[in-house]
């Protein structure tokens, strides 16, 4: 039926021929500069980050997970490797380098050669300033179609030490009594699973004032 496009106005047909190659992308799809919370869907904790510092290990701004739905401290902004390589409102990709800068401090979720503090394994930390860190904080986007799509669960592994962004289970005593510990893992298993919650998401849209929010 595609064979009367050549009668549809220049605009029309070039829509139509996005569409017939497949290069449009779901409308449920994880965007560039979305802001959103990460749930891991094993242990029903969101990832998290706050003003306190790891007392041993980097001595870095730690990141946990929480429970709680409604915490503020659970916003991640979703950047690209650099700030020309995802643009606003473009789809993320499966197998995409990207950053994610917790909205409430500016600092980015980052990765090192340090034994986490309670399960020994890598430690996770938030780094930077004003969302400028180094590139312990790229992470690869690991899903099964073309695009991140928010319902998805999907794994994120470092590009520097190649873990996955994990939890076990573990918990804080004083003063994050309760929070489960965030580390990486070399290992690709049903602990390293997140998924997009609660956010702003923005749209594929030349207008980047348009935004879906949940």
């Amino acid at each position: 039926m595609w064979s009367g496009c050549r009668l549809f106005p220049l605009l029309l047909l070039a829509l139509l021929r996005g569409l017939c190659h497949g290069r449009e992308p779901a409308p449920g799809a994880v965007t560039c500069g979305s802001v959103l919370k990460l749930i891991n869907p094993r242990h029903s904790v969101r990832l998290h980050s706050h003003e306190v510092k790891y007392g041993s290990g980097s001595g870095q701004q730690s990141v946990t997970g929480v429970e709680a739905s409604d915490d503020a401290n659970s916003y991640w902004r979703i950047r690209g490797k650099s700030d020309d390589s995802c643009q606003r409102g473009t789809p993320v990709k499966c197998g995409q380098a990207i950053r994610l800068t917790h909205v409430n401090t500016g600092k980015n979720l980052h990765t090192h050669h340090f034994p986490s503090p309670l399960s020994n394994n890598q430690e996770v930390s938030a780094f930077g300033d004003d969302g400028e860190g180094d590139d312990l904080d790229i992470w690869i986007v690991q899903c099964s179609g073309t695009y991140w799509e928010r319902e998805d669960a999907v794994r994120f592994k470092h590009v520097g030490t190649e873990v996955f962004l994990s939890i076990t289970g573990e918990q804080y005593g004083h003063p994050i009594r309760g929070q489960r510990e965030v580390h990486g893992m070399s290992t690709a298993n049903h602990h390293n699973y997140w998924k997009a919650m609660e956010g702003i998401f923005i749209k594929p849209s030349m207008d980047p004032a348009k935004h879906d929010e949940l």
